[in-house]
């Protein structure tokens, strides 16, 4: 397969993790379409890396891939601790994070 496929499986990828940020309310879901967005970009950085025949998209993936870690870690901590005390996810119902 060419690059163009995957550039272009990336880029629809990328257009339904926007989409899904600004159409959901649910701050589960909102977490999953970013790590959507974040996979789309891998593809793309492995996609080039391939046709390139260099290893530094591959290495651009890896602190990719630690930063969503990180994200889904903290993310989750903080969307449990907000159901803990608001007994919701819904993003329109919390708007500020006082106690």
């Amino acid at each position: 397969m060419s690059l163009e496929y995957y550039l272009i499986l990336s880029a629809l990828l990328f257009s339904i993790g926007v989409i899904g940020v600004l159409i959901r309310k649910n701050a589960i879901i909102i977490f999953m379409c970013i790590e959507m967005m974040l996979n789309a970009a891998n593809l793309a950085f492995v996609a080039i890396s391939r046709e390139l025949g260099d290893v530094s998209g591959q290495i651009f993936v890896f602190f990719v891939m630690t930063v969503a870690a990180a994200e889904v870690a903290i993310g989750l901590a903080i969307i449990v601790s907000v159901f803990r005390h608001r007994e919701t996810i819904n993003v329109d119902e919390i708007n500020s994070l006082k106690g």
